[in-house]
């Protein structure tokens, strides 16, 4: 059977993938592979927050809780995904990368990613 370990190790394997993170609601991270100069520890302390900030747009915006968000910044995207009610999964992709295929994978293989937390 696989691991979270096993998942991380896959989708940091993707072309364009730079990093994976997988942490928790505490803050804390669980299995990280990142490359870049991608700060796990920060990364890891600042995404629950911001996924609670994006919970009240959501809120005030009549949509409801955060599923997935995609950011695009000057050196590719970030896409954060709650997995859990107590974890949540952060890629960072090269620019240019064709995220669609991810957020595709991301929400087909979400309920069996859940499942190995």
């Amino acid at each position: 059977m696989p691991t979270i370990r096993d998942v991380v190790q896959a989708l940091s394997k993707r072309r364009g993938v730079d990093s994976v993170l997988v942490m928790g609601r505490d803050g804390l991270p669980i299995d990280s592979v990142c490359r870049d100069g991608v700060d796990s520890d920060a990364v890891a302390a600042l995404v629950p927050a911001l996924v609670n900030w994006c919970n009240k747009v959501g809120s005030a915006g009549s949509r409801g809780s955060m599923q997935t968000s995609v950011m695009e910044y000057e050196g590719g995207f970030t896409i954060i995904s709650v997995i859990t009610s107590d974890a949540i999964l952060a890629l960072f992709v090269q620019p240019h990368t064709n995220v669609g295929s991810l957020l595709f994978e991301l929400r087909r293989y979400q309920a069996a990613i859940a499942g190995l937390l």
